[in-house]
Formats: structure tokens, sequence, C-alpha cells
């Protein structure tokens, strides 16, 4: 037994207790042991004698030779946005600092039901609603790299507890960026998947006890290596028991080599700059890909990307109605009709996107699934489209400025990037690329085809062992 263990990806711990290096309780302890001497605080609520319970669990069951899963005796952490049977979820939020669910999210008990033993939950700002991972309640979350800069929002204790090595996997969530933003910010790899693999029930928001969620917010992994995501992906699409469902899922894989690949690179847009390392990080993966023999060229994207990004944000206020109290919707309309026709202010589009009728929103829906149809088009002449992550390294903590080449742009151009498909529901992955010379980490995003995750999985994996190589 070995300290370093927890410094390695999730499948090589897992390939240790299946050759009896180790067993499920030892690995479990050196990951709490990790966690208690950490000062990042992105382990907000622990479960140490449930978790040790579990382990001992999945330690008999591999003595009989009978594992449940794929993830079986590995510890992870979850974030606490997701509803965990018998122990505290908040989503960071101070009204629900007590609340303690009788049900797993559906994405939990996929989890459980492939053996993960679950330590405690992440940090997440209050209610997922924030790009910086700080509330009330528990405090900010450090970014290991740099604890002066952000760790970005909302999976943010998620992805610094992965990055610290408290955890060798988690489980987040993405809405708005909320798993791609902090991800390329730390270094570690996180997809969110094909809209509607993953179920949401059980994630906050919506408030506890609802069985609806949102149309966008989708349930994904987060790891420090591709062949992790793809062991927690093949866990999160398998259903649990208590789901009844009579299907399964077999998303299929890359198909290709990459010297077969067809890479499409959307390296810039004025609708959202981005800074000379991250071009550099881009332009990086491109060589790495060139050089295994894919064919890249560069586009300018399938989409108009301002328009793309006002659809996301007419979709986005409108989900985030359903929950909104009457007096608080109330005051909302009446604002709204006191607006003048020419009143384009952002409080204005905000107002007018948040009372929209059903009408509207119908209109809009159906102008994102011709958006979605442009996108699969593109899909059907290449394999993946590689774009920044975000428009820079990580953002100084607790700030509400973000500058580019010396210009300052909109908070929000974070997540411009990560946004052009958060409403279309195609997958994405971030994926580490290059360091500042101080250290921060930066991603580039792969985009793919709707059910593509393997496949994107598969690049990310050929990608990463070419750029170790590099480094």
């Amino acid at each position: 037994m070995t300290t370093e263990l927890t410094l390695e990806p999730a499948h090589v711990q897992l390939r240790a207790l299946d050759r009896r290096e180790i067993s499920s309780r030892e690995l479990l302890d050196l990951h709490l042991d990790r966690i208690d001497g950490s000062t990042i605080n992105a382990v907000v609520t622990r479960d140490d004698d449930a978790a040790r319970q579990a382990a001992r669990a999945a330690d008999e069951r591999r003595a009989r030779g009978k594992n449940t899963g794929v993830l079986d005796g590995l510890p992870l952490t979850i974030k606490d946005s997701f509803e965990t049977a018998g122990l505290r979820t908040t989503s960071g939020a101070e009204d629900l600092q007590d609340h303690v669910p009788e049900q797993d999210a559906d994405a939990v008990a996929r989890l459980r039901h492939q053996g993960a033993v679950i330590m405690g939950k992440t940090n997440t700002p209050a209610y997922c609603q924030d790009l910086h991972t700080d509330n009330a309640l528990f405090g900010p979350t450090l970014n290991p790299h740099d604890p002066s800069r952000t760790v970005g929002g909302s999976s943010g204790g998620p992805v610094a507890a992965v990055a610290a090595h408290l955890t060798p996997a988690d489980l987040g969530s993405d809405l708005a960026g909320s798993i791609r933003l902090p991800a390329h910010y730390c270094g570690v790899y996180g997809l969110r998947p094909t809209h509607g693999l993953v179920p949401a029930r059980g994630h906050i928001p919506r408030p506890p006890g609802w069985l609806t969620s949102s149309d966008m917010v989708t349930p994904g992994p987060l790891a420090r290596h591709p062949r992790d995501l793809d062991l927690m992906l093949a866990a999160l699409t398998t259903p649990s028991p208590t789901e009844k469902s009579p299907w399964r899922v077999d998303l299929p894989t890359l198909s290709k080599g990459l010297d077969q690949l067809r890479v499409a690179i959307w390296a810039d847009d004025p609708s959202c700059p981005v800074d000379e390392l991250t071009g550099q990080a881009v332009a990086t993966a491109e060589q790495v890909l060139s050089v295994a023999g894919a064919s890249v060229h560069h586009t300018t994207g399938p989409v108009c990307f301002a328009d793309s990004t006002r659809l996301f944000e007419q979709l986005l206020h409108a989900t985030a109605t359903a929950t909104a109290a009457d007096e608080a919707a109330a005051v909302e309309l009446a604002a709204a009709r006191e607006l003048q026709d020419d009143d384009t202010s952002p409080r204005a589009s905000f107002l007018r996107h948040r009372t929209q009728t059903h009408r509207t929103w119908l209109r809009a829906n159906e102008e994102r699934a011709r958006l979605r149809s442009t996108w699969q088009k593109f899909f059907s002449e290449h394999d993946v489209l590689v774009t920044p992550a975000a428009p820079t390294p990580a953002i100084p903590a607790g700030s509400r400025t973000l500058t580019v080449g010396g210009q300052e742009r909109s908070f929000f151009d974070q997540t411009g990037w990560a946004n052009l498909i958060s409403h279309i529901g195609i997958p994405s992955l971030v994926v580490p690329v290059t360091a500042t010379t101080q250290g921060l980490p930066i991603g580039v995003q792969i985009i793919g085809p709707p059910y593509g995750d393997r496949a994107l999985l598969a690049v990310a994996d050929e990608l990463e062992a070419r750029l170790r190589v590099v480094g």
C-alpha cells in the first residue's frame, strides 16, 4: 500500500483493486487522509462511516469474485448539488443547510449501482448560480494551482478535488459551462455528455422533491484521464434497478484512427476573442493532431456565434423561471410591461426572456432545433470540432471582470465558447493541453455529434498520450 496510488488516475486505481494490490478500504483511507490534509476547501461534507461500510462490502464482493460493476470499490466524491440518501445535500444554499435527502439522485444511484464508494460532497456556489465557487455556508474553494485564482463554477469543488488528488473522479453538472469552465481552469478532463443520456432528477436546482429538471442541465463526470471519464460514462449510462428501465445504452466509439480523422478548428471569433496563450493552446492541439495524420482545417464555425449566444441566453432565462416565487414572477412581469420597445439594455433582455410567452418559447425551441440540425450537418462532414475552452486561463478569485488582450469583456464571456452547445445538447469535452509559466492550466474544447461521447474520449486519449510525449 502506498500513498502514491492516490496520484494515479481512476483506471489505474481500479486495476490495483482488481489485482488485490490494495483493498477498497485501504484506498478509501488514503483518500480520506488526503482530504484531511487539504486546505483548498473542496470537500465540504464527509460520509466516512458509510463510505467505510461500502468499501468493506466491495472488498467482500471482490473476494467472492462478484464485482458489482465498472467502479466497484472506487472512492468518489459527488457535487453537493446532487441529492445523496442519508447525506446532507445543500447545493451551497443556507436554506438547505440541514437538508438530508431520503433518496439518491438518479445519477448518484447509478454510480452506487456500479460499485462506487461515495466519500462525501464537493463545494458549489449557492444553487450552482455563479462562475466562482464560493458560498455563505462553506466559503470559497481554492484553485490547487494558485489559490489567488478562481476554480470557476459551478462545479468548482468537484474539479478542485480531482485536481488535488483528493478523489480520482467526481460527478458534476453543466448547464452553462459548469463542468467545462472549472475543468479548464484547474487542468482536468470534464465531459458534458449528450443531453438526456444521464438523468438529472435529484439535482438542485430544481427544488428537493421535483421530478423534472431544466431542459439544459446535464450531469457529467470529471477526472484526470479520458479513460476514467469512459468508465464513469459507462456507469452513468447504466440504469439502476430502481429505474426499472428496459433499455441499455451502447454508445459508439471511434471507428477510425487519428490518421483518418476529419478535424475542424474554430480558433477565435470576434464575439468572444481569446488571449494569446489560449490561441497557442489551440494551435498546439492542432499541431499534435496534424502530426498524427489527421486532416485538419480551420472554420469560422457551423453557426453564427452571436446568434447562438442570443438564443442560449433566451432559453437559459426561460428555464430558470420554473421555480421563481409567484410574487417575484409578478414583479418581473410588471417591470417587463413597462419596458420601452427600443430598450435593448441587458436588463431589458433579461426581463423579456424571464417573462416570455409560451408561444415565444416555442418559436425559440424551433430555432434551437434548426441550430441542432445545422450542427448535425456539420458533423456529417467533420468528425470533431476543436475550439478554445475559455478566453483566458483562470481569472483572479472573486473578480467580476474579464480582460482579454487588454480589453475588458463581459464577465460571462468566460463560458462563451462552452455555451455554443449548452442549449443544443451535443457532447463536449475539455482537455488540458498546456500551462502558463505560472503553472495555470489551459485547455481546449472538443465537440462532437450527438451520441459521439465515446469518440470524443478516444480522441482525447490519443491526444493525451501525444501531448505527454511532446511535453
